[in-house]
C-alpha cells in the first residue's frame, strides 16, 4: 500500500495545509443551528470527571478508588499549570480571539473556574464521606496529632524532634515580602502576635519585575496596564499586606520534598467500651495489624510553637501554589538548545501563580494575605476542606499487605510469537510481531536493544527517545552499544514537557558514552516512536525496526495500553531509515512509500483516507471508519468526519480524553458514535481502521488528531501489513465498542453517559477481555517452556 508523496519540504519547516481542505460551508449548511465544536478545556474537565467517577464507584476496590482520586488531583495540577497557564497568558496579552467553540480566553477561564470549583468539592466530599471512613474500617487510619491518644502523640513527637525539626526552617516575612516558593509544594503560613523579631533583620532585595528574571528567549506576554507583575517581591504584595491587621506578623515554613509526607505511626486498638465484655482476641497489647499515619503538615502544625520560641502563634494553616508552566523556548533566539531548556526549567520556577489552594479553616487574615501576596485571580483561589494535594493517596495504594483492597495482578504475558530460546532477530525474521501492551510484555523491545548492543553483526542503532524511565535499560543498551564501537544515534527530545530535566541528563550521559545525540528539531517536537537496528546478514544488510504508539519506558509499558510492531520488512525499513536521516540531517525527505510523516504528509493522508470512505459511500458502496486515540481536537479533521457522516459513513471513535467533535447531531453527525474507556490501564494507543473498499487498512500512530501532532510535531503513521496482525487489531478495536462496564458514550452536548448491560446482555469489560485473550493465546502458544529434560551426550 502506498500514498502519493507530499511536495518536498525540509523537516524543520511548517507544512502547508492539505490541498483537500474540507469545506466549512458544507458542514455548517448541514446543521446550521448546531455548534460544531466542544470547547477543548471543558472537554478535558469532562474526562477528569470520568476518572473521578472511578473513584466514586463502589464496585472498584478501595485502594484503587483512592488511586483514581489521586490521579484526578495530579491531572488537575498539570491542567492548571499548562492549560490554565496558557489561557492566562492569552488573556493578559489582550487577545480577543475566540476558540473554535466561540469563547474568548477570559470566557474560557470563567467557565473553567466554575467547573473546577465543583470538581474539587466533589473530590473532597468523596474523600471525607466515603474513602477515609472506609479506609478506617480496614484499619488504615489518618491520625490528627491534635486529637490522638497520648501514645500516638508521643510517637508523633519523637518523629518530629528526631526527623523534622532539624530539617525545616521557618522564614520570617519581613516588610510583608514573600520568598520565592516552589509550585505544587505544601507550605505552612504562620500568623504570629507581634513581639521580638522572628529572625535576623534582613535588608529586602530591590523590587524587580518577574520578566527581568526570565531570559529573553522565553515566550512571555507584555504586561498590560491592568495586569500587575505577579512577583512576590512586587509592590502589589506590600500594598495587599497593608489590608491585614497592623498587629499581625507572618512567617512561612516550606515543607519541601526531602521529608516524606505520609508518616507511619503505631497502630492502636479501639478502646473497649465501659461495661462491655472483652473479646477473646483482646489482650494487654494496644498494638494490632493495620496502618496508621499522620500527614507532615498536620504534624508540623501541631508542634509549630517549637519553631518560634517565645512567640504566640495565632494560627498555622497549609497552602499550595501552582505556577504557570506554559513557558516555551523561543528557538530563534536560542543558540544552545540544551542551555535554553535549562533556562526554561528555571523560568518555570519563577513564573506567575495561576492557582492558590488554602486550608478552608484559615482565618481571613491569612487568606487575604496569601491572595494579595501572590496576586492571584480570586476565581482561582480554592478553599480546601481536607488535605491539600491528594496525590498522597498514591502512597496508601502501595501499602504492603493490603492485596484484597487492590486489583488482582495481571502480569504481562509473553507473546507466543517469541521463543525465549531464540534471538529476537530470529523471531522477527520469521514474520512481523505485534504486541499489545500492557497485556503482552514490553520485554521483547528491551531485549531487542540489549541483544543488539552486544551482537557483533549489528552495525548501527538509530532511536528516538521522548520519555524514558529513571533507570532506563534502553538507554543503558544504547550506551553499551556505542562503547562497543557500534554507530549509535539517538534523538533525545529535550522539549518533552516535565521530562526536560531527565532528558537533559540522559543526553549528556549518552554523549559521554559515545552516542551521537541529536537534541530534536528546531520549531518541532520529535514525538515519533521508532528504533532501527542495522545488521549484517549473509544476504546483506537487514533493517530490524520497532514502531510503537507509546514511549520507550518499561515502567509505563506496564500501565499504558499501547501497540508495538516489530518488523524487518524491507520497504518499512527503508522508509524508517529515510525518515530518521531526514530528521537528523534537517534535510528534504525523499518520498516515503508506506509511512506517513508529520508535519509533512500525515495530515493529508488522514484527510485522504476519510475522504476516500466519503466518496465510496456517495457512490453506493460501504464506508466505515474505526479510530482509537487519546484526543480529537483538529477542526479540519472533525469537519472531514462530519462530511463523511453526512455521506453515510459508519464512524466509531474511541477517544479516551478530549473530544471536540459533537456526535449524533441530526444532519451533521448522525452516524458518529464516540465512546471513552476509563479503567485500570491508561488507554494510550492510536490505532485506525478504514474499510477502503474491502481492503481493511489498519494503521498505528504516535499522533493524536490534534493540531500540535499534525502540524507541530514529528510523528509517524505506520501501516499494519501482516494479515494476522491486521485481523487481530481490527477485532480488538471492535471490542472497545462492546464494553458495558467502564465505557462512557458521548452525548451531542459534550456530556457522557456510562454504559450498562442491556437486558439479557452479559457484562463485558474490554481490558479484562483482552487480558484473558492474551493469557489463552499464551497457553495455546507453540513456544511453551520445555516440560522434559534432555541431557547433552558426547559425540
Amino acid at each position: 500500500m502506498s500514498h502519493d508523496p507530499a511536495p518536498s519540504q525540509s523537516v524543520g519547516k511548517r507544512p502547508q495545509k492539505s490541498t483537500k481542505t474540507v469545506s466549512r460551508r458544507q458542514v455548517e449548511s448541514a446543521a446550521a443551528d448546531a455548534p460544531r465544536f466542544i470547547n477543548r478545556e471543558l472537554a478535558w474537565l469532562e474526562f477528569n470527571a470520568r476518572v473521578l467517577d472511578q473513584g466514586d464507584d463502589p464496585s472498584v476496590r478501595l485502594l484503587e478508588r483512592a488511586k483514581f482520586l489521586a490521579i484526578t488531583s495530579s491531572n488537575l495540577d498539570e491542567f492548571m499549570m499548562v492549560r490554565v497557564g496558557s489561557l492566562k497568558l492569552q488573556a493578559v496579552s489582550g487577545g480577543g480571539r475566540r476558540d473554535p467553540s466561540g469563547r474568548t480566553a477570559t470566557e474560557q477561564l470563567q467557565a473553567i473556574s466554575k467547573r473546577c470549583q465543583g470538581h474539587v468539592d466533589r473530590q473532597y466530599q468523596l474523600l471525607r464521606n466515603e474513602l477515609l471512613p472506609l479506609l478506617g474500617e480496614h484499619k488504615i487510619n489518618q491520625v490528627d496529632p491534635a486529637e490522638c491518644s497520648d501514645r500516638l502523640l508521643a510517637a508523633a513527637e519523637r518523629h518530629f524532634r528526631g526527623d523534622v525539626l532539624a530539617v525545616l526552617s521557618p522564614q520570617a516575612l519581613h516588610d510583608r515580602r514573600f520568598p520565592m516558593l516552589p509550585g505544587l509544594g505544601i507550605h505552612l503560613c504562620v500568623q504570629l502576635r507581634p513581639g521580638d523579631e522572628i529572625g535576623p533583620q534582613q535588608t529586602p532585595p530591590p523590587t524587580e519585575s518577574l520578566d527581568d528574571r526570565v531570559p529573553s528567549n522565553l515566550k512571555r506576554p507584555t504586561n498590560t496596564a491592568n495586569h500587575q507583575s505577579n512577583s512576590e517581591t512586587s509592590s502589589a504584595s506590600e500594598d495587599g499586606a497593608d489590608q491585614t491587621e497592623p498587629d499581625t506578623q507572618f512567617a512561612v515554613i516550606p515543607l519541601g520534598r526531602t521529608l516524606g509526607r505520609v508518616i507511619p505511626l503505631p497502630i492502636e486498638k479501639p478502646p473497649i467500651e465501659k461495661g462491655a465484655a472483652p473479646k477473646e482476641s483482646d489482650d494487654a497489647s494496644p498494638i494490632e495489624s493495620g496502618y496508621s499515619y499522620a500527614l507532615l503538615e498536620d504534624l508540623v502544625s501541631h508542634f509549630v510553637d517549637e519553631f518560634f520560641p517565645g512567640r504566640e502563634v495565632i494560627q498555622c494553616k497549609p497552602f499550595r501554589i501552582t505556577r504557570n508552566a506554559d513557558i516555551e523556548l523561543r528557538e530563534d533566539g536560542a543558540g544552545d538548545l540544551l542551555g535554553g531548556m535549562e533556562e526554561v526549567l528555571e523560568s518555570r520556577r519563577l513564573s506567575d501563580v495561576v492557582r492558590l489552594e488554602i486550608d478552608a479553616n484559615a482565618n481571613s487574615e491569612i487568606r487575604d494575605y496569601l491572595i494579595n501576596s501572590f496576586n492571584v485571580d480570586p476565581q482561582f483561589v480554592f478553599d480546601i476542606d481536607g488535605p491539600l494535594d491528594l496525590t498522597y493517596l498514591f502512597a496508601l495504594h502501595g501499602l504492603k499487605g493490603m492485596n484484597t483492597l487492590r486489583d488482582d495482578e495481571w502480569p504481562p504475558q509473553r507473546s507466543p510469537r517469541i521463543d525465549p530460546a531464540e534471538s529476537m532477530f530470529t523471531s522477527i525474521s520469521d514474520g512481523d510481531i505485534m504486541l499489545m501492551h500492557p497485556y503482552e510484555s514490553f520485554d521483547p523491545v528491551v531485549r531487542l536493544l540489549e541483544e543488539a548492543s552486544v551482537d557483533p553483526d549489528v552495525l548501527a542503532v538509530k532511536q528516538i527517545l521522548y520519555r524514558t524511565s529513571r533507570n532506563s535499560p534502553i538507554v543503558a543498551a544504547l550506551m553499551r552499544a556505542a562503547e562497543r564501537g557500534k554507530y549509535v544515534t539517538a534523538i533525545v527530545e529535550l522539549k518533552a514537557r516535565f521530562d526536560e530535566a531527565r532528558n537533559i541528563e540522559w543526553a549528556r550521559e549518552m554523549e559521554q558514552a559515545g552516542v551521537q545525540v541529536i537534541y530534536g528539531i528546531r520549531g518541532l517536537k520529535t514525538h515519533a516512536k521508532v528504533c532501527i537496528i542495522v545488521r549484517r546478514e549473509p544476504q546483506g544488510l537487514v533493517r530490524y525496526v520497532h514502531f510503537g504508539t507509546g514511549n520507550y519506558n518499561e515502567v509505563t509499558a506496564n500501565l499504558y495500553g499501547d501497540i508495538s510492531v516489530l518488523t524487518c520488512d524491507e520497504i518499512l525499513g527503508t522508509d524508517a531509515t529515510m525518515f530518521f536521516n531526514a530528521v537528523t540531517g534537517a534535510s528534504q525527505p525523499q518520498p516515503l512509500q508506506q509511512l506517513g510523516m508529520a508535519p509533512l504528509t500525515l495530515r493529508r493522508q488522514i484527510l485522504d483516507l476519510i475522504q476516500g470512505e466519503t466518496e465510496r459511500c456517495r457512490q453506493g458502496q460501504k464506508g466505515e471508519i474505526i479510530a482509537k486515540m487519546n484526543a480529537l481536537v483538529d477542526t479540519e479533521v472533525i469537519d472531514a468526519l462530519y462530511l463523511a457522516s453526512q455521506a453515510g459513513v459508519k464512524i466509531r471513535l474511541n477517544v479516551r480524553g478530549v473530544c471536540c467533535l459533537r456526535p449524533g447531531v441530526p444532519g451533521m453527525s448522525e452516524t458518529i458514535e464516540v465512546v471513552s474507556i476509563v479503567d485500570r490501564f491508561l488507554e494510550h494507543a492510536r490505532t485506525f481502521y478504514f474499510r477502503h473498499g474491502g481492503d481493511h487498512e489498519m494503521f498505528i500512530s504516535s499522533a493524536d488528531w490534534m493540531p500540535r501532532n499534525l502540524d507541530r510535531r514529528v510523528e509517524l503513521l505506520v501501516p499494519v501489513i501482516d494479515p494476522a496482525a491486521r485481523k487481530r487489531l481490527r477485532e480488538t478495536l471492535q471490542l472497545y465498542f462492546r464494553d458495558n462496564q467502564n465505557a462512557w458514550r458521548m452525548q451531542p452536548d459534550g456530556s457522557y453517559q456510562r454504559l450498562k448491560p442491556r437486558k439479557n446482555e452479559a457484562p463485558m469489560r474490554v481490558q479484562e477481555t483482552l487480558y484473558h485473550q492474551v493469557v489463552e493465546n499464551r497457553k495455546a502458544g507453540k513456544h511453551d517452556p520445555q516440560s522434559t529434560f534432555e541431557t547433552h551426550r558426547p559425540d
